[in-house]
């Protein structure tokens, strides 16, 4: 009997000593790995008037290239375009556009194959969150396809949830549509992503293709952390706009430019630099955020990519850049440093 209890007690002490040197192990690790996320550049964001804050109290603005529809473009929808963009674009952020529905000569929306849609944005997310970068999930659509929206949300958010990287964009560009209606589809969707992302950012869109933003600063949303889409392409928008986003701003409303272009709102037609120079000065002094459109190889002017660029942003030379590829890497690298 002593003998068995001799023995049990050592087990025991071995038991108490292996699990007392597992937790310190574990401890240890836990601290380390804070100590890793605080020392990355993405933070948890919030919107605080019409700043988007860190945790730290920082103002974030942020600036990069955005991916074109998923189901026309998403052969660049990879690890390397989004290490590209990042390296040596200088981008703190990119924007997974996926498709909602046909519109033009838009192929394979997330109605024709939602798996490929799905699997699409989590391609651009993951390598964004790879990267150390914030990332924009957008819900690409010009129509009120609120159902499809929440199933897409729901499976993004269900596997994100309040992952600091992501963005929640809900409605990419309303188009003549009631800014009464698109609070409504807000008051549905928003909720479908706060059930897995409570505290995540999220963009909502304005009328008339991101335009009508003084609507929206009128009657704004009262959901936390909800800024709002302004979009502009500076070859067709120009005082007249930049004005309405001042009066926007005056007023208290936050806004993201989650698109921009520096042609015309075609996507095509020269570039125009003195009113693309204004927009960019207005986002300096507002300190706004702002993507720039986009990440594809169709034969216009915004198209950044030269037809036949490699799939693999890494294996990109100047060659494969169009003239808007060049000043967006500039616009990019010099928003990104200050």
């Amino acid at each position: 009997m002593r003998k068995t209890r001799f023995f049990g007690m050592a087990a025991a002490i071995l038991a108490l000593t292996a699990s007392m040197a597992c937790s310190q192990s574990k401890q240890k690790a836990a601290v380390a790995e804070s100590e890793a996320v605080d020392s990355v550049f993405v933070k948890p964001l919030r919107v605080e008037g019409t700043a988007l804050l860190n945790t730290d109290g920082d103002t974030v603005v942020l600036t990069g290239a955005s991916f074109g529809w998923h189901g026309n473009w998403g052969r660049f929808y990879t690890p390397g375009s989004v290490k590209a963009i990042k390296e040596k674009w200088g981008a703190n952020v990119t924007r997974a556009a996926i498709g909602a529905h046909t519109s033009g000569d838009v192929l394979n929306s997330y109605e024709a194959d939602s798996a490929y849609a799905v699997n699409s944005a989590i391609a651009v997310i993951d390598a964004a969150i790879a990267n150390d970068m914030y990332v924009i999930c957008d819900w690409h659509s010009h129509e009120n396809r609120k159902e499809n929206a929440k199933k897409f949300f729901e499976v993004i958010s269900k596997k994100y949830g309040d992952d600091p990287h992501i963005i929640y964009e809900i409605w990419n560009e309303p188009l003549q549509i009631q800014w009464q209606e698109i609070k409504d589809y807000a008051a549905e969707v928003i909720p479908v992503i706060r059930k897995n992302a409570p505290n995540s950012v999220v963009i909502v869109g304005t009328p008339s293709w991101d335009q009508e933003v003084d609507k929206a600063a009128a009657d704004p949303l009262k959901e936390k952390n909800v800024t709002y889409a302004l979009h502009y392409y500076a070859a067709t928008h120009k005082d007249y706009l930049r004005e309405r986003a001042r009066q926007a701003i005056d007023a208290g409303l936050p806004l993201f430019i989650s698109e921009c272009g520096s042609m015309e709102a075609t996507g095509d037609g020269p570039i125009d630099y003195e009113s693309w120079n204004a927009w960019v000065d207005l986002a300096d002094r507002n300190k706004l955020s702002m993507l720039m459109w986009s990440i594809s190889d169709k034969v216009e002017t915004c198209s950044m990519l030269e037809p036949g660029a490699p799939s693999d942003g890494m294996q990109w030379t100047d060659d494969n850049l169009k003239e808007w590829a060049r000043l967006v890497k500039e616009t990019t690298q010099t928003r990104n440093s200050k």
